[in-house]
């Protein structure tokens, strides 16, 4: 043994080794080792100690004794060190340790001997010992103490693994028991057997698998018989019925059917019971029935519930621990079959049947070998000493398992839970189980060996510095990378411990706490954190939270190589601006409060001391391609390298929800992502409890119609995906409008999370101009690095873009902007500068070079292998795969496509990788969305498991045309792209459908086509949630190419087929939609018996058409026009106009309008003297108040909402019982001196006030309480305090006063207001008043010391009144300018000024969660605000007057209005707009012409774009963009070649009609140009300004010519006369001036007028100029003379003069309601026309002057024949104020446009307008743009079925009928 040292005890050998290891890391590794001694201490001076194994160290001790150390087999190579100990000592040393071990079991002389045998090779005997005692029932005496099993600690993990009998002994010494020191037993495996044997000495017959019963033979010649021995009797399986003393059963023993009584039954391997019955009831008469074993659950949840009690009740553990005394392995899983799993097996295997499943609480048996295995079972079967009852499987020799190989299947019924168990035993060579292998247990002996020799080379320096120093290079320190905890010791108590489980606790303990400085440590570190991971973790688990992420980071690469369009756009990836509130379209998107998102999100992120642990949740929404997704990807790209750059960092994690999301597995998303991205289920727990993350879950829209139908009943994402179980902040996007608010709150915000999550919501904006600019350099740079031969510059790019004007709003959006540039060449080669390209047209020739690209490349590689293959044909074959894939994916409402393979694969516990086996339907139940998607249950369709199965055959084509998201996960590039396949898809087969019969006439075309509707695409699933579909397929409707030129008659012919056809109404359905959505006309058509359930049509254009019989169940009409439209015997089914009723019964004014404290009730108050009460629910009147003699002021319920009290003018206070509408009490009394009343909050006293006296009355008895005098002027105002204790009253005297309520004390006098006092209040703490005066300011006082605070200052008119919001922190105010304002309390800054009303703001209110702000106004309109955008969200229009008094609803997203106009309206706020409407959406139309050949139509609508359209087709056939402004005109060049524009911008402009490109810029003017007008050849322009002067242009060149000035305000109309040769000019000045056009020279000054001058004009003879002014006169001027000729009187102001075409007459308007005629000639007067009911705005001759065409405030465009002076036509249709009307200069049409945001197009089927003399021919032939408010004037209601009462209390309103 020379070369060896031995350490003679435990210490020694730890001392030895600490002193052989000169540097701190060495003794760091002894300290490893010395795990078994943990509590030892630094010792006395040793000896050197090397040693060297070729394979493995063993070392074991004992702790009493100073013996051998450490001991080696053959194969031990000794190193280093002097040899000083003798052999004998060594030899006395091996045979004291052999008897410490064995000396209670084996003799002394017997080991010796044994030892000598071996040649003193102790590990010899050791190992022969231990395989004698394995297969021995050798037991250590009862006296053996505890203490004793120290005996076999060991010194190191690997001598652990390496000695099968320490490791026997140091787990189960304490289970052997022996009867003496000699002794071997009998084998373990013969116990069973002995057992049966004992049994058999009293039985005859043997029980065999099933029945069996035992009794006694009564066959005197039988054995059994003689010898009164019961026999067994085995009947098998199946169902019997028996009576117990009554039995004929053969007898086994005499083979005689003489068994005729049953004392005993027992049931082996047999799923059987006994019962009396067939029930639990006892037995009665001795007779028994045997039936199959069932549990006795009430339902699933109590089984599981019983089943779960059951695996932890003492009788199983008891069982379970006298298994264990046979070295058996049982494995308890840490929870019961989770709902999902036992849901699917039970309707799979037990067709629902609950109770037949016994497996709901199981147990794993492992044995190691056959002989344990019988022995479990034997021990099981006599599971009835611990109060259980077996039954065992009988076909459990036939059952296999994706776990387990069973052999033995076992039913315990536990009788306390009335519940059966299963325990499945099994051989530990047939199990997957982790740590309870084998082979396992070999490969980490094996492991072990190899890593302690590693550490030995190490410590013994057997390899080379530069090898050690190689290795210690890759140490990270456990801080750093934070060692993961291995999931097996996280296993069940019940699982019996064993060597890898320690050994694995051991290891991770060390790893946890050795921190080595030195070289050799950290490289010893390194080699240990090796073993742990490969061996401990297993090399496919990460073994540290470094190695998770270098994972995630593999999974994330392999997820850039697969998609490179990833890595693309992150190439050219801009930073996108941000804001707190969404973007409204025609909005500046460079504004000063947007930010940037990517720094906004990075902050957002950072946790900060004072956040510790804090829960975070981002959410961005963002329009479709607004660059969600790349924002994320770069987001994430940011937020890993940050934690490359620091580890403490967060990980980020990406989750794509149309990727992973699964209804049924949707709580654990997370565990799902992660394991797709290669992370095993077993890993996550310890990654759970050391990883922070944070999650970036994308495209949350995309699922949410799944995510709404689920049972869940949490609401909220955070809870339902369990997010509240991870470290984690969490990122979460979702396009714009998907959701609606409410639907935003509760699952994306959580108003109702009981969690502290701190809530961000940020919105993505469209790109700025430089945004847009920025990345046309990025995207030219990638592509010239691509490709050397592009010559396309940022330039080139810039400047074709600005050939397209329409594209300009697309290219806003990030995606599209990239899909732009990408086919920018290639659009420039199919469309013209100039042209309107379609986001569709984009599309197609995005997808058609996405697919000439691929094809390509599929060539090329085929012509590597010399296949040749037409081009053509590989692209038809890849664009009809796109085209059914995209509809598919649409049709199964996913995103994501899966390879077959991947849905077929094995998962156990997982099943997000599995498409549910048959469609959904997207039903919607809840009342916000309002709408359930139906599909036609008719057509034949594939499972959804299949449908996938037809793209992914043979070789893959997926792989060319789509990205790879997952394994075998494809989708389109982007969903836009999807979107755009599935519409072509349907348009196409809509088009693409042709007659049998060539030629065929109309009818018979629509009699075949109607066969085939039933048949086609769009009749497969209703589109309304898929708005990009819908818009898709509306484009194509407009689109010039010649193969869509059926498409819309054709949509048409399918909604007609629904008359005859129940089964294609969801094609009619979604056809109607599209039409809809493309602004299509859907006037006058007769649609008797269509069927259109769920149709949307919000804002249609359904004038006049016929719905009789129709099914319209579900449709959608808010703000459609309804006008005449028949809906006679039509189903109406929860049809939605998104208006209610409203509340009519004031016969005056509404004053103002108030909810009930529970908000059951509304109460109102009016100038007719009554208060109402209305059900709040149903808007039914509950009681009239009447007794008041006058106008009503004051009314409002008392705190507890019983009573009312009210004020009026009478100078009465009434109190009114609520429930029966009764008067109470009448306090008057105080002559006419009472001005206002205030109610106490707690409803005991009402102060009223009279000049500068104030009140104090008790609300029971009216006595007076108090009388608080003091100020010295009318109290205006008096206000109790939140606690009733005090009052606040206002006056003239510019002072506020604070009273004490019970002294009448004056507590406070507030003093700085500079005019009268009109609002105070104090706020809800007391600290603070709040005042507001007529000076115009607000301000806030502190209520101890009455000194002032803050001075709000803004309004610049009279403040209306102040609310305080209901945290304190905010005041709103609204004033009579027009402004409602919001204000920090603390700072008194202005926070927000919302503008928008044309007049005073009369109301505004914030709602409860001070996101929204209602207001109400004098311009007759209220407005919904959002409060961090100041921007206006909704305009209510529909109250005739003034708003008096606006309220939010208290619980539903509804507004309540009154109004002068005496009523009351309820409004729906959540409504959102369900489709995109295409074509014509205006926010304003100011002025509508048309050309001078009548063949086009020119629109000035507010945006400043005017739009040309085609006269007779109704096509937008241009669009002129440029003016910065409002659009003031519009002419015509008498070539009509061109059009000239003038506008608020200041500038005129000349546009090209054919190309709409920009020909001429007119500057000059200095402020808004007002009038424009041509010389009589066309050469010149003349305008006049707001600057005040007038200007002559050259039309060719655009230069200026003259400049006239003179007049001193706006000169607002110019005129050349009839030779060119001078101008007329009118101004706000009064005056008429005479220009010289040559000269420039002013030739007169007509003055004369009093007021602005707004109309002037050469007479048609040119001798004189006639003026029109708001004088309420029309001058008549002489040229020459300058005179004033003579006056022309109107009643009211004028408001225009028109000539008659041949000159001899002129009429004029004017507010007076009329227009009157007058002959040239004579200037007299010839006629009045009356009629209008309101101002008549303007008036003009047809072109043969035989009518004259006029409109009005009255919302009438009105035809009247001249010659007898009657109304001849009555035209109506528009709901707001005309702008402007037009007739075309054939007179056959007239045009008009109005603030309802619409242009109609007027005319009669058979003849000119001008040309007609019957009333009621005239139509609106056409509609363009989309009106607001619902119209439902003269529709026809009659028989309908299912409307409601307020659906018919609001038609009747409305002006339908029934």
């Amino acid at each position: 043994m020379d070369g060896w040292k031995f350490a003679v005890s435990t210490e020694q050998f730890i001392e030895t080794l600490y002193e052989s290891t000169q540097t701190r890391e060495m003794k760091e590794i002894a300290s490893i080792f010395a795990f078994a001694h943990k509590d030892f201490a630094p010792l006395v001076e040793t000896r050197d100690v090397y040693a060297k194994t070729q394979d493995v160290m063993r070392v074991f001790t004992q702790s009493n004794v100073n013996e051998l150390a450490c001991v080696s087999k053959e194969r031990v190579k000794l190193v280093g060190g002097m040899q000083d100990e003798s052999k004998t000592k060594k030899y006395e040393a091996e045979m004291s340790t052999l008897m410490k071990l064995y000396g209670d079991v084996i003799k002394e002389d017997i080991l010796r001997k044994k030892l000598e045998q071996s040649n003193g090779n102790v590990s010899v005997v050791i190992d022969q010992i231990t395989v004698t005692l394995l297969n021995q029932n050798t037991t250590v005496q009862d006296s053996i103490e505890e203490s004793k099993t120290d005996q076999v600690r060991l010194l190191t993990f690997f001598f652990f693994l390496s000695n099968p009998l320490l490791i026997y002994l140091h787990n189960n010494v304490h289970f052997i028991k022996t009867n003496n020191n000699d002794g071997v037993n009998a084998k373990l495996e013969q116990e069973p057997e002995k057992l049966k044997k004992e049994d058999e000495k009293a039985e005859i017959g043997e029980t065999k698998p099933g029945i069996n019963l035992q009794g006694y033979c009564i066959n005197t010649d039988c054995l059994a018989s003689k010898a009164t021995l019961p026999v067994w009797v085995n009947l098998g399986f199946g169902d019997i019925s028996f009576n117990s003393e009554k039995t004929l059963y053969n007898c086994p023993d005499c083979g005689q059917s003489a068994v005729t009584s049953i004392v005993k039954a027992m049931i082996f391997n047999s799923e059987h019971t006994i019962s009396s019955n067939d029930n639990q009831i006892p037995v009665e008469d001795n007779h028994y029935q045997s039936k199959k074993i069932r549990q006795h659950a009430a339902n699933l949840e109590d089984l599981i519930t019983r089943s779960e009690k059951a695996m932890i009740s003492n009788e199983i553990i008891s069982l379970v621990s006298e298994l264990q005394k046979y070295l058996i392995t049982v494995v308890k899983p840490p929870n019961v079959k989770d709902r999902l799993r036992l849901l699917e097996k039970i309707q799979h295997d037990y067709n629902g049947d609950y109770n037949q499943v016994f497996d709901v609480g199981r147990f794993t048996i492992l044995c190691d070998n056959a002989t344990k295995l019988q022995t479990a079972v034997a021990v099981m079967k006599k599971a009835e000493k611990f109060n259980l009852i077996v039954s065992e499987d009988k076909d459990f020799f036939e059952r296999q398992s994706k776990t387990h190989h069973r052999f033995h299947n076992i039913k315990l019924f536990v009788p306390k839970y009335d519940v059966y168990v299963e325990m499945q035993a099994t051989l530990k060579k047939f199990t997957t189980l982790q740590g309870y292998t084998d082979t396992e247990e070999e490969d980490l002996k094996q492991a072990s060996d190899e890593t302690l020799t590693k550490i030995n080379d190490i410590i013994c320096e057997w390899i080379d510095d530069k090898g050690i120093q190689k290795l210690a290079n890759r140490y990270k320190s456990h801080l750093d990378i934070g060692i993961l905890k291995p999931s097996q010791l996280s296993k069940n108590k019940l699982e019996i411990n064993n060597v890898s489980l320690e050994m694995a606790q051991f290891v991770y303990e060390q790893l946890c706490t050795f921190t080595p400085e030195k070289i050799k440590g950290k490289a010893i570190y390194v080699i240990l954190y090796e073993y742990y991971k490969r061996y401990i973790i297993g090399d496919k688990n990460p073994a540290s939270c470094a190695d998770f992420a270098l994972l995630l980071q593999e999974s994330r690469k392999q997820e850039m190589e697969e998609d490179i369009t990833i890595p693309q756009a992150l190439e050219t990836y801009i930073p996108l601006q941000a804001n707190k509130y969404q973007h409204v379209d025609g909005e500046d998107n460079q504004k000063n409060d947007t930010f940037d998102c990517h720094q906004h999100a990075i902050e957002f992120l950072e946790e900060k001391k004072s956040e510790q642990h804090q829960r975070k949740v981002m959410v961005i929404q963002g329009k479709s391609g607004s660059g969600k997704s790349i924002f994320c990807r770069h987001l994430e790209e940011t937020l890993w390298n940050n934690y490359i750059n620091d580890s403490k960092q967060p990980i980020p994690v990406y989750v794509s929800f149309p990727k992973v999301y699964n209804i049924k597995n949707e709580r654990e998303i997370i565990l799902q992502v992660l394991q797709g991205k290669h992370i095993s289920k077993e890993s996550i727990n310890a990654i759970r409890e050391r990883v922070s993350f944070i999650f970036i879950m994308d495209g949350f829209d995309e699922i949410f119609d799944k995510y709404n139908q689920s049972d869940n009943n949490d609401q909220y994402f955070y809870d339902r995906f369990h997010l509240n179980q991870w470290n984690a902040k969490v990122i979460v996007t979702c396009r714009s409008k998907v959701l609606n608010d409410e639907d935003i709150k509760t699952t994306l915000i959580g108003v109702n999370q009981s969690q502290n999550i701190t809530t961000s919501m940020m919105y993505l904006w469209p790109f700025t101009k430089q945004q847009i600019y920025n990345y046309i350099e990025k995207f030219a740079t990638m592509k010239s690095k691509n490709n050397k031969n592009n010559d396309w510059t940022p330039k080139k790019y810039q400047e074709t873009l600005n050939n397209y004007p329409n594209l300009q709003k697309m290219i806003e959006e990030p995606f599209l902007l990239q899909l732009i540039l990408t086919v920018l060449p290639s659009l420039v080669k199919q469309y013209g500068a100039g042209s309107k390209i379609s986001k569709a047209q984009v599309y197609e020739v995005f997808n058609d070079q996405w697919i000439d690209i691929h094809s390509q490349n599929i060539i090329s590689k085929l012509a590597e292998l010399r296949i040749q293959l037409s081009v053509n044909k590989i692209k038809a074959t890849l664009k009809q795969y796109c085209l059914s894939l995209g509809f598919d994916m649409f049709h199964q409402g996913s995103q994501i496509a899966i390879e077959p393979e991947s849905q077929h694969e094995n998962n156990n516990d997982e099943t997000w990788d599995k498409l549910d086996p048959e469609m959904e339907n997207d039903n919607k139940s809840n009342a916000d969305e309002k709408i359930e998607i139906k599909t036609n249950n008719d057509i034949s369709i594939s499972k959804t498991s299949d449908i996938w199965e037809k793209y992914f055959d043979g070789d893959n084509v997926a792989k060319y045309v789509l990205r790879k998201v997952g394994d075998n996960k494809y989708q389109f590039l982007h969903k836009s792209c999807q979107e755009y396949y599935a519409a072509q898809r349907i348009i196409l087969d809509i088009i693409s459908w042709k007659p049998n019969i060539i030629g065929a006439h109309n009818q018979q075309f629509q009699q075949q086509f109607e066969a085939h509707v039933q048949k086609l695409c769009i009749n497969y699933k209703l589109l309304n949630e898929e708005l990009g579909i819908i818009q898709f397929i509306a484009e194509r409707i407009y689109d010039i190419n010649p193969i869509f030129v059926n498409l819309k008659s054709r949509l048409f012919r399918i909604i007609e087929s629904s008359k005859n056809n129940e089964n294609v109404s969801i094609a009619a359905a979604n056809a109607i939609t599209i039409l809809n959505s493309a602004n299509v006309n859907m006037h006058y058509k007769d649609w008797s018996n269509i069927k259109i359930p769920y149709a949307i049509l919000d804002r249609a254009f359904l004038e006049g058409t016929n719905f009789s019989n129709a099914n319209l169940d579900h449709a959608y009409f808010h703000q459609a026009c309804l006008n005449k439209v028949n809906f006679t015997n039509a189903s109406v089914n929860d049809i939605y106009f998104g208006e209610y009723a409203y509340l009519k019964g004031h016969s005056r004014q509404v004053i103002g309008v108030q909810f009930s404290p529970d908000a059951t009730k509304i109460l109102s108050y009016s100038n007719d003297d009554t208060i109402r009460i209305w059900d709040a629910s149903s808007q039914r009147q509950l009681h009239v108040l009447e007794g008041h003699t006058g106008s009503i002021t004051t009314a409002q319920f008392s705190h507890d909402g019983s009573k009312i009290v009210s004020y009026s003018w009478d100078h009465t206070i009434r109190i009114w019982d609520v429930l029966s509408g009764q008067q109470i009490k009448l306090l008057s009394g105080y002559s006419n001196s009472l001005s206002s009343m205030a109610l106490s909050p707690d409803g005991s006293k009402i102060a009223v006030h009279s000049h500068n006296t104030i009140y104090v009355l008790d609300a029971l008895s009216g006595e007076q309480l108090q009388l608080l005098e003091g100020h010295s002027d009318i109290v205006l105002i008096v206000q109790f305090s939140p606690d009733s204790s005090k009052i606040l009253s206002g006056s003239g005297d510019e002072s506020i006063r604070i009273w004490d309520v019970f002294s009448g004390k004056q507590l406070l006098l507030l003093e700085g207001h500079s005019n009268n006092i009109i609002g105070v209040q104090l706020t809800s703490n007391g600290s603070k008043v709040i005042s507001y005066a007529h000076d115009e300011t607000i301000r806030i006082w502190d209520a101890l010391s009455g000194q002032q605070i803050q001075l709000l200052e803004g309004h610049t008119e009279s403040i209306n009144g102040i609310q305080l919001s209901l945290d304190g922190s905010k005041i709103l105010s609204y004033s009579d300018d027009c402004t409602i304002r919001l204000w920090d309390l603390l700072s008194g800054k202005q926070i927000q000024v919302f503008e928008g009303h044309s007049s005073r703001v009369t109301k505004a209110q914030l709602s409860s969660d001070g996101s929204r702000i209602v207001s109400g106004s004098g311009d007759n309109t209220i407005r919904l605000w959002d409060v961090a955008s100041g921007k206006q969200i909704h305009l209510l229009e529909g109250h005739l007057d003034v708003i008096c008094s606006v309220e939010f609803f208290p619980k539903e997203p509804k507004i309540l209005s009154c109004s002068c106009d005496n009523t009351i309206r309820i409004w729906d706020i959540a409504v959102e707009k369900k489709i995109h409407l295409i074509e014509g959406y205006y926010d304003g139309i100011i002025g509508v012409q048309f050309s001078p050949d009548g063949s086009r139509i020119v629109l000035r609508p507010l945006d400043g774009a005017i739009r040309l359209w085609d006269a007779q087709s109704r096509r937008l056939i241009q669009t002129f963009e440029g003016h910065l402004h409002r659009i003031n005109g519009v002419l015509f060049l008498p070539d009509d070649s061109k059009i000239v524009s003038y506008s608020d911008d200041k500038t005129i402009r000349i546009w090209d009609i054919l190309s709409g490109k920009q020909l001429r810029l007119l500057e000059g003017h200095l402020y808004s140009v007002i009038d424009v007008q041509f010389s009589p050849d066309g050469s010149k322009l003349v305008s006049s300004s707001d600057d005040k002067t007038i200007r002559i242009w050259d039309v060719s060149s655009g230069r200026e010519i003259q400049l006239f000035t003179g007049h001193t305000k706006s000169v607002v109309g110019v005129q050349f006369s009839s030779d060119g040769s001078k101008v007329v000019s009118c101004s706000y000045d009064k005056t008429v001036r005479l220009w010289d056009v040559l000269s420039g020279r002013q030739l007169q000054v007509f003055e004369g007028h009093s007021n602005h001058v707004i109309k002037v004009k050469f007479s048609p003879d040119g001798s004189k100029i006639v003026s029109g002014s708001w004088d309420k006169t029309i001058r008549v001027w002489d040229i020459l003379s300058g005179n004033q000729h003579l006056t022309l009187k109107h009643e009211k102001t004028v408001n225009d003069i028109q000539f008659s075409p041949n000159g001899t007459t002129m009429l004029s308007c004017s507010d007076e309601n009329t227009i009157r005629l007058w002959d040239l000639l004579t200037w007299k007067q010839i006629r009045v026309f009356e009629g209008h009911t309101d101002n008549v705005t303007s008036a003009q001759f047809s072109p043969d002057g035989s009518k004259i065409i006029s409109y009005s405030s009255d919302i009438t465009i009105r035809i009247w024949d001249v010659s007898s002076g009657k109304q001849i036509q009555l035209i109506e249709g528009h709901n707001e104020h005309i702008r402007d009307v037009h007739v075309s200069f054939d007179g056959s049409k007239i045009v008009s446009c109005a603030s309802d945001r619409t242009i109609r197009l007027w005319g009669c089927d058979n003849a000119k307008i001008c040309d007609i003399t019957e009333t009621g021919l005239v139509k609106c032939v056409w509609r363009a743009g989309v009106q607001s408010g619902l119209m439902m004037k003269n529709s026809i209601w009659k028989d309908t079925k299912g409307l409601g009462d307020t659906q018919k209390l609001l038609v009747s309103q409305r002006g339908g009928t029934f």
